[in-house]
């Protein structure tokens, strides 16, 4: 299995804005159209990134830059490959732009019952700094995770 990494593309925008809607906001009101996807992928403050396996999409990141932080604001992978590594990669990619850029605080969002994704970043170093109540559409509550990039990521392995 070979994973490519590489920008989103304007044709990319609702396959992303559909992985978000059946994966990350599967029970709650769609908030990641296709249209706002692909402000993303214009923005020059942001990177919208895809996964592709044997040029299948199969996952994408979106993260947001500012001065001293970035935010990641969606990471999702299909279910029929994920533990392979492509999250990682997506993450990896996205930690590397941000030191390049001069930004060593990443920071995220989760739903507070998602405990596979909350393994997965603590497994990559994030650690929760708040838990928000409600804080998707009062429906799930948000578990606020972050990550200082200045710390050395040698237990951490990038496939």
């Amino acid at each position: 299995m070979e994973c490519a990494i590489s920008p989103a593309r304007h044709e990319d925008a609702q396959r992303i804005a559909s992985l978000s809607a059946r994966l990350i906001e599967a029970g709650l009101p769609k908030s990641w159209s296709a249209w706002r996807v692909e402000r993303f992928i214009r923005r020059r403050d942001s990177v919208v990134l895809t996964a592709r396996v044997d040029e299948k999409f199969v996952g994408f990141a979106i993260m947001r830059f500012a001065d001293e932080t970035a935010h990641l604001n969606l990471l999702a992978v299909a279910p029929e490959s994920q533990r392979r590594g492509i999250g990682r990669r997506l993450i990896g990619w996205l930690e590397e732009s941000a030191i390049v850029a001069g930004t060593f605080t990443v920071s995220l969002e989760v739903r507070a019952d998602n405990a596979d994704a909350l393994r997965f970043y603590a497994a990559l170093g994030y650690h929760e700094t708040d838990v928000i109540p409600g804080y998707y559409n009062g429906i799930v509550d948000a578990a606020l995770l972050a990550r200082d990039l200045r710390v050395c990521k040698t237990d951490l392995e990038y496939d």
